[in-house]
Parts: C-alpha cells; structure tokens; sequence
C-alpha cells in the first residue's frame, strides 16, 4: 500500500486581519514575500525553520511595528542602510511601507542577496538597494542611519558598524525585554564613542512579551 503523505504544519498569515492600515499593495507583496521566504530557506538559510509557520508574527509583524517607531525619527527621502540584513528583515518590510526613504540592504552573504534581489524585483520596489559586501568595508563615514535586527547585541553591532558611521549618525536596534541588559554591557570605550537611548517599547499583536528600539548615536570618530 502506497504511503500518504503526511501534511506539513499550516503557515499562519494573519497580516491583513493586523494591519489594515497598510496599503493593499504592501499587505500584497509581504504575502509573496512570505511564500519566497517559505521556498527559499532551505537553500539560503534565512530564518529559524522553526520561525517559518508563524513568519508573519516573529518577522513581519515585529519588522512593522519596530520599523514605525524608527520612521517616525527619521525625515522623509533619507536613505537608511540596513546593517547584516540579507533576509529583507526588517529592511524590505520598511521599504514597503515607507517608499519615500531608502534602503540600502548590505549583507556579506550571496545566497541571501540573491534572495532578496528576487523578492525586490517581485515587489517591484525601487527605493531598495542591496550590496553584497561585509559591513567593515563600507566607505568611512558613509552611514548617517542605520538598522539591525539579529546583527548581534548592542556592543557588537556598534564595534562592526563603528568606521561606516558618520558623527551624528544614528543606529537603531531592535531588541527584546533584556534591552536594558544589553545597553549596561556596553563598554566604557564604546560609550565615549557611542551614546545609547530607548526609541520605544511595543507589543507584537499576540503574546505578551515586550520588545524595544534602541538608538545608538556616534558622538565622535
């Protein structure tokens, strides 16, 4: 008797039911995104397998509600480098909600730029650029914004990021309830190097765990 193949565990998409505000088009291209991301990890090694059934809550949801805290800092038309960010998280979610900035996404990665150059491409979003490069190799004093989600912790982040940066440049983090741990783990070298604030706190749409927006500013060279 021929085996029946046994279902695998249903992909939850709940974007539309959390975030009608959004325009359509955007609420479109995250589910494309989402099915991309779905066929794609295997190959690239994008995401946690055991994030994938719940994507929308874990990546997108969080890339949403992280990413409107960081907008509402930044002004309109300013091009904000996505640091280590080859899985589109939270760097294509952002430029689809806010196409009047843009986005540079760098990641050292080619497996992952190739995914995203085909999820750009598919979104047809033309305000995102994507450099296959490592962070360290940008140009001196090239970023004046910056993001990261899972780059590393704070300190780490800052030490990667530290030549790319401009005096004044802004670096925002997205963390979770530890935030607070993170920033008092920075070392005092990096402190007079960096300065370090609360952006904000938010909730995902279920679940009770608090996350957070950390801003780090580069006060000197």
């Amino acid at each position: 008797m021929a085996e029946v193949p046994v279902a695998g565990p249903s992909i939850y998409w709940r974007i539309d039911e959390w975030f009608p505000d959004l325009p359509e088009l955007a609420r479109v291209g995250f589910k494309i995104f989402n099915d991309e991301l779905s066929k794609s990890n295997r190959f690239a090694n994008l995401v946690s397998p055991k994030t994938l059934q719940m994507a929308d809550v874990i990546h997108f949801a969080d890339s949403i509600c992280g990413g409107r805290l960081i907008l509402a800092e930044i002004s309109e038309g300013s091009t904000i480098f996505d640091l280590g960010g080859g899985n589109g998280f939270p760097g294509v979610v952002m430029a689809a909600i806010a196409p009047r900035h843009k986005f540079v996404i760098v990641d050292s990665d080619g497996k992952k730029c190739e995914f995203l150059r085909g999820v750009v491409t598919l979104l047809n979003l033309k305000n995102v650029e994507i450099r296959n490069v490592a962070i360290d190799s940008l140009p001196l004093n090239s970023v004046e914004f910056g993001i990261e989600r899972g780059l590393g912790n704070v300190s780490k982040s800052m030490l990667m990021a530290r030549k790319c940066f401009k005096t004044g440049g802004s670096f925002y983090h997205f963390k979770g309830e530890q935030w607070s741990m993170e920033v008092g783990e920075i070392p005092t070298q990096l402190c007079s190097v960096w300065t370090p604030a609360l952006v904000g706190e938010y909730k995902l749409p279920i679940g009770p765990v608090k996350f957070a927006i950390v801003k780090t500013t580069k006060i000197q060279k």
